[in-house]
This record gives structure tokens, sequence and C-alpha cells, in this order.
């Protein structure tokens, strides 16, 4: 079943909305419920399953094991994965989706562990076994599926491109041929730009706050990656950048999950296709202000 919304832009707000707390109270229809007489601050969209079992899925024998799910995630996006150091809370699209996944197979969030891992160590994690599974602005592409598996896709978006708010508009990618162009090692983005466009040059860190920083400090023409993770970095420094130009790719989000895992990738697919209201909520809250129109997409039941 597809789900359209339009998007309105992600502010610095979207960080400090309440997080999700997984606990056994509200529905999609009322996220606000009562969760043992305090509305709306212990309350969640989705309650935490019991009694779950999900037959031959190595990844959900290690986590009954160790009584713990350990999710891979982003901190620096805000509106999608956000780690605010001061407070210690987690927000965000991603995030939620996490949660959501913890929660059907009866985790509640004082036994979910996330790391922050960066872009290019991601497979690597997932086949050590480091995670139990990935949330964080993962695109789905056929050299991570010979490594690893993916459930979903969950949210579809596209590349763009971030410059400084005095900038010329740019309507594309070879607009910035001689120019410096940054992103995350290891992101699509970065990748495109490597294989078919050899006249911009590129600069590379773990993180793409470090990209933008540095075009905030004039070392970089523009900052590259998905779309819906720059209108986040654009509300946060509205006097500093702007998104520009249209979407140059598609990207379709997924659920990293250990290569062959098919019953775990089964039951995260039908979860997100049962319930889509859940869906919408959780994307209302996170995303819901900004200007972009978006899908859930179908999953691809591989």
């Amino acid at each position: 079943m597809r789900r359209t919304r339009t998007l309105a832009g992600i502010g610095i707000a979207a960080a400090a909305l309440l997080a999700l707390t997984a606990c056994n109270s509200g529905t999609p229809s009322n996220p606000g419920g009562d969760a043992g007489g305090d509305e709306g601050e212990d309350s969640t969209w989705f309650e935490v399953a019991s009694d779950v079992t999900v037959d031959d899925s190595p990844t959900f024998e290690r986590i009954t094991d160790r009584d713990k799910v350990v999710v891979g995630v982003k901190e620096d996006q805000p509106g999608l994965g956000y780690l605010d150091v001061t407070s210690g809370e987690r927000t965000g699209f991603d995030v939620d989706i996490a949660r959501w996944i913890a929660a059907s197979l009866g985790y509640d969030e004082d036994k979910i562990e996330f790391k922050p891992i960066a872009s290019a160590n991601r497979e690597q994690a997932i086949v050590n076994g480091d995670i139990d599974y990935y949330v964080g602005t993962y695109s789905i592409n056929d050299k991570r599926k010979e490594q690893i598996d993916f459930a979903g896709p969950y949210f579809i978006t596209g590349q763009g491109l971030l410059v400084a708010a005095d900038a010329d508009e740019a309507d594309k990618l070879e607009d910035f041929n001689g120019k410096t162009v940054c992103s995350a090692t290891g992101s699509t983005p970065i990748q495109n730009i490597k294989a078919n466009f050899p006249d911009i040059k590129t600069q590379e860190y773990d993180l793409y706050s470090a990209c933008v920083q540095d075009l905030i400090d004039g070392k970089v023409d523009a900052v590259t990656t998905d779309q819906a993770i720059l209108i986040g970095y654009a509300a946060q420094y509205p006097d500093d950048v702007k998104v520009t130009g249209g979407l140059f790719t598609e990207e379709r989000y997924g659920v990293g999950l250990e290569k062959g895992d098919d019953a775990l990738r089964a039951h995260i697919n039908d979860l997100f296709t049962e319930n889509p209201d859940i869906w919408q909520a959780i994307f209302d809250k996170n995303l819901g202000s900004s200007g972009i129109e978006v899908e859930q997409p179908e999953v691809d039941a591989y």
C-alpha cells in the first residue's frame, strides 16, 4: 500500500520533539495516549510486542540470547538520525523506525543499544555481527546486497546539493566542474560523483556534519547527499546554507540485515506493509513539516 505525504522543512525543532519511548501505550491515531497517567511524555505510537518468535532468524536468536537489540544508526542528521549531546536524546525518522522494529521484536527502549556507524563501515558492522540491523539513510543497491540483505525500502529520496546561502543556484552537478563537493566516505552520492563527474573535486569525511562545517567555512563549494538530509542542515543553519537544484538520483532507504536472514527481513517487511498508519505517524512527527513530496514505498520482498 502506498502512502503519499508532503514534507515541509525539517527544522532544528525536529530534534527537540519528544523522543519515542517504547512503552505499551498509544496508537497511531492517538500518539499522545495515556501511559500510566502522564499523557504525552511517556507515550508512543506502537506497542511493544510480547511472546515474539522469528523462526530461523540467526539475528533474532542473538538478540534473544543477549536480551538486547543492537542497532546501527546515524546521529548527525537532524530530522532523521540525531543525537543531542547535551541531553543524550536521540530523535529522527530513522531512529523511530529502528525503535518500531525493536518493539515489534518485543524490546522496549531500555533494551536497545544504539551504535553510531560511519557510512563506510556499515556493511562490515553487519557482516561482523556488531549490530543486529542498521537504520540510517542506507541506500539499497546491488553492490551492498552482495554482502548484506535489506528490508524495505521504507523511504525514497534522491541526491541533492547544499550550497552557501549567497551562492548562485545550481541546476545540475556539472555546474560544479572544477569546484569541490563534499560528502561522507563510502556514501552513494560521493561514489556517483567519482564515477560519473571526473571534473568535480571531492572531499570526504566520516560525518556529513564535517562537510557542512567546511561549507560554512568556505572550504568546499557544496555538500551532496540525500535531499532529506540536506533540508535538515539548511533548517539548522538558515543564514549560512541553502538547498539548490532538484534530485539527481533516486535513493531507496532500507534496513540493513545479515545476508541470508530471510525470516527477519520478511518480519520487517510485513511490519511496514501491514501498519501504514504507524509509518505515517512516525513520518509526520519527524518530517511532516518539510516541503518535499515522498511516498511510503512498497517493500521489495525479493
